[in-house]
């Protein structure tokens, strides 16, 4: 059945709705008095969490450090950790008492923090964030191979799948509205990701518009290409942690033990993207190559602890949007959100870190085919080679082009920055752009979205727009 615009702002008022009965949680007691339990809430495969989650439950760094903390205190401490597909269920197993610490999306974050707002019990707060994109391209709108649609007008009175209330569904509207349309110019259908996938592939609905990792592994599968790149409206993206207050304030030790133990998952991420990458494959199911695309180097995702006021700025611009589905009532942004453990674990380095928006992870090296250091973000380029250990670095496109043209094996999966946007993305499913007046080694030009370049072409004279394999011809 067609969800219609009240429909949908009906089903906005359930998400993370359960009885509102105050409830006196068991998290952090036990019956003997010398354990204690904390409940773990995450979504494995969600991988801008996975520092705060499937990486970190996998490391088992957290409960080291609750070891240590356990035998200076003479306490046994035990983590449950609970898997969510998504935010909402998480925030009703939050409201429900069940769960002390989670981590989800900014969207999802709003709704659990005005959901709890009311019940001292269960009251949460914004602790630190996972991961971030500044410019939004964590959220992007893919369509089938086949669909004869180019830019997001042509997606008028077409079925439209989403996740009600999610940041994807925000960024829906705001491409919309930029396109001169708003929501109710497609038929919207409320759906959870992998079944708005699934419908996608069964040609059931004209374009998906999600979240992390599901259009970019649609468009690795071959079964999607990318209509629009969230990161054209330029509002930041993020996942973070919430923290119940009661919890926190009571058990300081603890939520600093996880923070401690979230940071550290970050660096080794930050240091190992490859090692880390093919890991969280291994756990979620999800390609390496498309974990690899979000969370290597000069990668989509920042992991960075720290709460950056860009990312406090986009949930105030987030917030009405949902208030106006009827998703959630006011929130006090500031109130919410409290830096104070993520603060004490940075000391005195805090205020500079937050203030940082390069690349933690940046990709270098020296190019082996064209020479020079590789050290711009905006043409450093990359190949993985099947059988190799590691990966192969270029100073532009053109020149990963030269290497994947001259190494003679086969690319398991090559890394390319969009020319408009910057945003990394696979060589092999952009579409190349040769422009004579470029300089030779910055001649080939890569782009995700088919429009962004014809557009290039008609203003740059010569040009002629290319796909992969005659882009590695022309090289």
């Amino acid at each position: 059945m067609m969800r219609t615009p009240n429909m949908y702002r009906r089903m906005a008022l359930l998400l993370g709705a359960v009885t509102a009965a105050t409830v006196v949680s068991g998290c952090g007691s036990s019956g003997d008095g010398k354990t204690v339990t904390i409940n773990i809430g995450y979504q494995s495969k969600t991988i801008n969490t996975v520092t705060a989650g499937t990486l970190l439950r996998d490391r088992g760094t957290f409960e080291t450090k609750l070891a240590e903390l356990g035998k200076a205190k003479g306490i046994t401490y035990k983590v449950e950790w609970k898997d969510f597909a998504a935010g909402p269920p998480l925030t009703a197993q939050m409201l429900a008492g069940q769960v002390d610490i989670g981590s989800m999306g900014d969207a999802p974050i709003l709704v659990n923090g005005s959901k709890t707002r009311d019940h001292e019990d269960v009251r949460t707060e914004l602790i630190s964030v996972t991961g971030y994109n500044l410019h939004g391209s964590l959220n992007q709108i893919v369509v089938p191979l086949n669909s004869p649609a180019a830019t997001l007008p042509d997606l008028r009175g077409k079925v439209v799948s989403t996740s009600i209330g999610s940041a994807a569904h925000g960024m829906l509207s705001t491409g919309l509205s930029s396109a001169g349309l708003a929501l109710d110019d497609v038929k919207l259908l409320g759906q959870d990701p992998a079944v708005g996938a699934s419908a996608l592939q069964g040609d059931q609905v004209s374009a998906l518009a999600q979240f992390v990792p599901w259009p970019q592994k649609l468009i690795f599968d071959g079964k999607a290409r990318l209509l629009y790149d969230g990161g054209t409206a330029g509002i930041p993206t993020f996942h973070a942690v919430v923290a119940n207050k009661r919890f926190d304030t009571a058990n300081p030790d603890i939520v600093n033990a996880f923070l401690a133990a979230q940071r550290e998952t970050a660096d080794y991420i930050n240091h190992n993207p490859l090692k880390a990458a093919e890991r969280v494959a291994d756990i979620t199911g999800i390609p390496a190559e498309v974990v690899y695309l979000y969370n290597g180097p000069n990668g989509m995702v920042s992991f960075d602890s720290t709460i950056k006021p860009q990312l406090v700025d986009a949930l105030t611009k987030l917030l009405p949007f949902l208030k106006g589905l009827g998703a959630l009532a006011d929130l006090d942004i500031n109130e919410f959100v409290n830096d104070k453990y993520v603060r004490a674990l940075y000391g005195s380095d805090y205020d500079a870190q937050r203030s940082s928006t390069t690349a933690p992870s940046p990709l270098t090296g020296t190019d082996s085919v064209c020479g020079g250091a590789v050290n711009n973000p905006a043409t450093a380029s990359e190949v993985w080679f099947k059988g190799e250990e590691t990966t192969r670095v270029a100073r532009t496109p053109t020149c990963l082009l030269r290497l994947v043209g001259t190494h003679g094996g086969e690319a398991r999966s090559a890394y390319v920055p969009d020319t408009a946007s910057g945003t990394r993305i696979f060589a092999a499913t952009a579409t190349w752009v040769s422009d004579p007046a470029a300089g030779p080694d910055e001649r080939l030009r890569p782009f995700a979205v088919k429009a962004d370049a014809q557009t290039y072409a008609t203003g740059h004279a010569g040009s002629a727009v290319l796909d992969y394999q005659a882009a590695l011809i022309a090289r």
